[in-house]
């Protein structure tokens, strides 16, 4: 069942970011998604950034249905149905969260969930870079491809200085896939508890089509935050994802 929901504010975050705020009485937890439908042009899947009463969907311009969700303006309306899936697991250790790009939308909630937690907000360039204040009770540190602004580099690098200093008791991770390889592959040489979120290619978003999965796993239904017992099995993991049309390509 959709429900309608009316878009009361809008954010440029970055030159193609664009945060849309909404009143919604459901109760998403951090690392959830919804299904967001713009009749006429497309459905799909789309991250919570902020899960109070005033709740965000954050948007990076990319394809057909993300451009149509850009051209919207306060007052406009959104057709969503969710929350779905499996969420982020808080904890009271202390954490490190390494968000890339867009992936720092799935992460916000989370972040600001946790009582101890160091974060890395990583983008191509200064111009991307994320929520960068929106954190004031957190170490933030910053990483850029191109060394614009923070560490240069890219954020899994800096997740392995990090790592190497402090002990922490999970990592949390979401962002480009090649990225949260390399975080997956630090955090279980270093036996570090770690938990992904993923993101794929999604028609029904409630387990029944197939098209997101990832060996074996359903990135809808059985995450898309993934444990890293669950992330060690993924032999396609930064490697492999389906097309529209269900074929495998490389990533």
């Amino acid at each position: 069942m959709y429900r309608v929901v009316r878009i009361e504010k809008v954010v440029q975050e970055t030159p193609s970011i664009k945060s849309f705020y909404f009143v919604d009485n459901s109760n998403p937890a951090p690392g959830q998604f919804y299904m967001v439908w713009i009749p006429g042009v497309d459905e799909f899947p789309m991250s919570i950034s902020a899960i109070d009463d005033l709740k965000r969907f954050t948007v990076k311009k990319i394809g057909d249905g993300t451009a149509a969700m850009h051209n919207l303006q306060e007052g406009d309306r959104l057709w969503i149905r969710g929350p779905y899936g499996r969420g982020f697991k808080p904890t009271d250790e202390p954490a490190l969260v390494v968000g890339g790009g867009t992936g720092m939308a799935t992460l916000a909630p989370l972040i600001n969930a946790l009582r101890d937690a160091d974060v890395i907000i990583a983008a191509r360039n200064e111009k991307e870079l994320l929520f960068v204040d929106e954190f004031p009770d957190k170490e933030v540190h910053i990483a850029t491809d191109d060394g614009s602004r923070g560490f240069k580099g890219f954020a899994s690098e800096l997740a392995a200085v990090l790592i190497d200093k402090k002990e922490y008791g999970m990592v949390y991770t979401c962002g480009p896939e090649p990225m949260i390889k390399a975080i997956v592959d630090i955090c279980l040489a270093r036996k570090i508890p770690v938990q992904a979120s993923l993101e794929r290619f999604m028609k029904c978003g409630i387990g029944v089509c197939d098209s997101c999965s990832i060996n074996g796993f359903r990135v809808c239904a059985d995450g898309p935050v993934f444990s890293e017992k669950e992330l060690a099995q993924m032999t396609e993991l930064g490697k492999w994802k389906r097309d529209p049309s269900g074929m495998k390509v490389k990533i």
